[in-house]
């Protein structure tokens, strides 16, 4: 994953114990470390990164109530919670869910853009591409049906692994992201013919009526908690006959939860009762792994569904 957000104190002293806690929260020694975050924040009150890393140092020694205190004062810091301490006060049971603030995915993948294409092929072994290319060829052939799309929508669509994938099933690819790093590793690619900058949902939201042919989205739903907004926005934007088709985390149980990643993990029988409600029918629902964490399988789904 991209390097740790830093936003500076605007205090040196306080940015250079806030370095040293951090070497000292790496090497395991989270008391000191601890110590020297609250030293940083004597310093610098309205700290927000060191606020969000001493909430996670309190997360790491088991003292929740006192982890819950800095990640409220880190969001307090920063209204639009760039770190994403809102979702790990979701995850200790002080938030109800929500979805992720837009200024946190903004900030996380615009860090993450020049190293995110070999980091997931090469370190994760990142494949929602092409299971998806993959079911969608085969769902397509069961209905005996061409695997050939005039039009498609790539949401989420990060550096461009999705539109290489459909590269030669597709005449004309948007790409929508909400990094404009992710946008500028796409451009290089020259695989789209249009990129825009913006929400998925949002994105949606500008394309007219039976416009699109093929809506993809690989790996992007883990940053939604609610999916009926954006698959209401792609039955819409669809042709009729036309296909959604996209990857998801999941768990056992029922519903949404937010896993330890911080992203969002759908049930299949979320996704199933999503689905009808929005007025798709669908094709194909499978377990499918999107990629290795922690030298371990994510569990995953790949979805197809089709405008009727």
């Amino acid at each position: 994953m991209p390097l740790r957000l830093f936003h500076s104190s605007g205090d040196l002293m306080a940015d250079r114990r806030f370095e040293f806690a951090r070497d000292l929260q790496l090497k395991g020694d989270l008391p000191a470390a601890a110590d020297l975050i609250e030293q940083a924040i004597e310093l610098a009150p309205d700290f927000t990164s060191a606020w969000f890393t001493l909430g996670e140092i309190r997360q790491q020694l088991g003292e929740r109530d006192k982890a819950i205190a800095a990640f409220r004062k880190a969001c307090d810091c920063d209204p639009e919670d760039q770190h994403g301490a809102g979702l790990h006060l979701m995850r200790l049971g002080d938030a109800q869910m929500a979805e992720m603030p837009k200024a946190y995915v903004q900030a996380l993948f615009d860090q993450y853009a020049p190293r995110f294409e070999h980091t997931l092929i090469n370190d994760l072994d990142y494949r929602a591409p092409s299971l998806i290319f993959k079911a969608v060829v085969a769902a397509r052939v069961a209905d005996k049906k061409p695997a050939l799309f005039k039009h498609a929508i790539d949401l989420g669509c990060g550096t461009g692994l999705a539109a290489a994938a459909f590269a030669k099933q597709v005449d004309h690819f948007i790409g929508i992201d909400l990094s404009t790093g992710m946008i500028k590793e796409a451009r290089a690619t020259e695989l789209y013919a249009e990129l825009e900058v913006a929400d998925m949902i949002e994105g949606l939201r500008t394309k007219g009526d039976t416009s699109a042919n093929l809506v993809v989205a690989a790996d992007a739903f883990v940053y939604l908690s609610d999916l009926a907004p954006v698959l209401t926005e792609a039955q819409r934007v669809l042709v009729s006959g036309g296909v959604l088709a996209f990857t998801l985390e999941t768990h056992d149980g029922s519903g949404i939860v937010l896993g330890e990643g911080l992203r969002y993990a759908h049930s299949a029988e979320y996704v199933r009762d999503a689905m009808a409600k929005a007025g798709l029918k669908l094709l194909t629902l499978e377990p499918a792994s999107p990629r290795i964490e922690n030298n371990e399988p994510v569990r995953g789904l790949v979805v197809v569904a089709e405008k009727t």
